[in-house]
């Protein structure tokens, strides 16, 4: 990157002057006239990958017709790696699950070589990968030694610039009871019958209490006493709507 490099373009016959113009992926990138036959030499920067691509040379003059152009010439880009980023779909794991991890540089001149650790240790054979791909691998949780701090490094050609990934941790997942369920569903079944027995009470329990109050008494004689009856009835409706006021209130 930030590099600059040199094209050389001639042509070894024509009547001068020449003028040559430079080309990239078929756009016009620069041109140079000559008044013999002697090389032009086009300087450039590459920056950025936007800046490789294929480069082509133009000779012509003021003969009709009288244009060439030059075999095609190509950069290969070459640029350290990226800080890679280790991932995984699941931040949670319980002993007996298997977990992968991905780590991927997204720059960097291909192929990249993947390393993973757990605790500064291999953990397995490094990946080699040709194309912009994460290089994934499986873990199986036996035990809760498996829990750590994981990293991925990632390297090309440029072996002095080698990057490491931030650590990455897996947090025990929470195991749930078997018993909650049971518990749940008691609760359920508990709160019914009361529902059940609220709702049964003005309609049973009350009415069963009033008929027994309501029936009439016989006297010695075998008559029915009519005023007791209705004294009674009145007296256990007043006691009752008291009894309800009171509770209301």
């Amino acid at each position: 990157m930030n590099q600059n490099v040199s094209l050389s373009c001639h042509s070894d016959s024509g009547s001068p002057p020449v003028r040559y113009t430079l080309f990239k992926n078929g756009q016009k990138v620069s041109a140079l006239s000559r008044t013999d036959l002697t090389p032009v030499v086009f300087n450039l920067t590459i920056n950025s990958a936007s800046d490789v691509g294929e480069y082509k040379c133009k000779a012509a003059n003021e003969i009709s017709n009288g244009e060439k152009y030059s075999r095609s010439l190509n950069f290969t880009l070459k640029e350290p790696v990226s800080k890679p980023v280790l991932s995984s779909p699941n931040s949670q794991a319980k002993k007996g699950q298997n977990v992968t991890l991905s780590c991927l540089s997204e720059k960097g001149s291909l192929p990249i070589t993947y390393t993973f650790f757990k605790d500064r240790h291999t953990i397995q054979p490094p990946v080699k990968m040709q194309k912009r791909e994460a290089a994934v691998i499986s873990i199986l949780i036996k035990s809760s030694n498996d829990f750590g701090m994981y990293k991925c490094k990632a390297e090309n050609c440029f072996r002095n610039k080698t990057k490491y990934s931030d650590g990455f941790n897996f947090t025990l997942a929470e195991e749930r009871s078997n018993s909650q369920p049971l518990i749940i569903s008691l609760g359920l079944i508990l709160l019914l019958l009361a529902i059940g027995f609220a709702l049964a009470i003005p309609f049973f329990i009350i009415p069963s209490y009033k008929a027994k109050k309501f029936t009439p008494t016989r006297s010695s004689t075998g008559h029915t006493s009519t005023e007791k009856v209705e004294e009674s009835e009145d007296y256990i409706t007043y006691a009752e709507i008291g009894k309800f006021t009171s509770l209301s209130i």
